[in-house]
């Protein structure tokens, strides 16, 4: 039997706002496996559905550049939160923002690039853990082009001009009036940064995610006794409901929660003075999957003590 812990517990009452007892049932069940758990819980009628985000636990910041038809966004980490308000910091990931829009997504290509101000992004980088005195990493970082239409951009939790926790882009396509255009990309990627969709439609999810959803709601179909034929209808109708939940132009606005996103875009193309269509999204937020080591602190001290 696996050794389930206080902390796993806890992770599993996060994602699912299920019970202590009904999440360690679970866990004893799937013999400690947290996804498996997740579905064990769900398929019980005991959880809603699995939660897309991970655990936030790097420091750093999300920067932003967007010319002409195109934007980007990186993700700089550091050691500690006090990093992300220093005035060089926030220079080296705005450097590197920029650069990206020339040298592209590829870490490596970044990395190799010339900063700005002199030497290398990977170069800049290592000077600059010198001197602030905290370990600095490129994460990752990703771009949207569109050859007529814009990228619009949003920061949340923005400490200057394009630098903030979350950072999204979205790439309208549309012959239209470029002002009208950046302002519905804006609206949309506030919508993006706030929802978080899986992805763009129901086209777009990864047929694994998919196929785990029916999975789940075939299971709870059938454990209410419904016959075969009307367990089928259910989990269609359940799957509508989830594309509703997760992807981008079927979500409801959050601007105006009468409409969705894809009614919005629509009722916008009068305006804007041509058909519009979203191509893509990209979010980023701040150490979203990765996992910091926790301490404890006590232990920390009495060992520092001899104890």
């Amino acid at each position: 039997m696996a050794n389930i812990t206080a902390g796993m517990v806890k992770e599993l009452r996060e994602k699912t706002g299920a019970g202590m007892m009904d999440c360690k049932a679970a866990l004893n069940e799937v013999e400690g496996d947290i996804e498996a758990a997740v579905d064990w819980l769900r398929k019980k009628g005991l959880a809603k559905a699995a939660k897309k985000a991970g655990r936030v636990a790097a420091e750093g910041l999300i920067g932003i550049a967007t010319e002409g038809n195109k934007g980007v966004v990186v993700e700089i980490n550091s050691e500690t939160d006090f990093v992300a308000r220093n005035e060089q910091f926030q220079q080296l990931v705005r450097g590197i923002a920029t650069v990206a829009l020339t040298a592209g997504a590829d870490i490596e290509a970044i990395k190799a690039a010339p900063f700005p101000a002199g030497g290398t992004v990977e170069e800049t980088i290592s000077s600059t853990i010198a001197t602030i005195g905290e370990n600095m990493t490129l994460r990752r970082a990703a771009e949207l082009e569109v050859t007529s239409g814009v990228v619009g951009t949003y920061v949340h939790g923005s400490v200057s001009e394009g630098l903030g926790k979350i950072g999204v882009l979205v790439a309208l396509e549309s012959e239209g009036k470029a002002d009208e255009l950046a302002q519905l990309g804006r609206q949309i990627a506030m919508h993006v940064a706030a929802a978080n969709p899986q992805a763009l439609d129901a086209a777009a999810i990864d047929p694994d995610v998919v196929a785990r959803e029916r999975g789940v709601l075939a299971e709870k179909a059938k454990a209410s006794g419904k016959p075969e034929n009307v367990v089928e209808k259910i989990v269609e109708s359940g799957l509508k409901t989830f594309y509703k939940e997760v992807t981008l132009v079927e979500q409801a606005f959050i601007h105006d929660p009468s409409k969705t996103v894809a009614q919005a875009v629509k009722e916008s193309e009068g305006r804007v003075g041509a058909p519009v269509r979203i191509v893509g999204f990209v979010r980023f937020a701040l150490g979203e999957g990765v996992e910091k080591q926790e301490s404890d602190f006590a232990a920390e001290v009495a060992a520092a003590a001899g104890a």
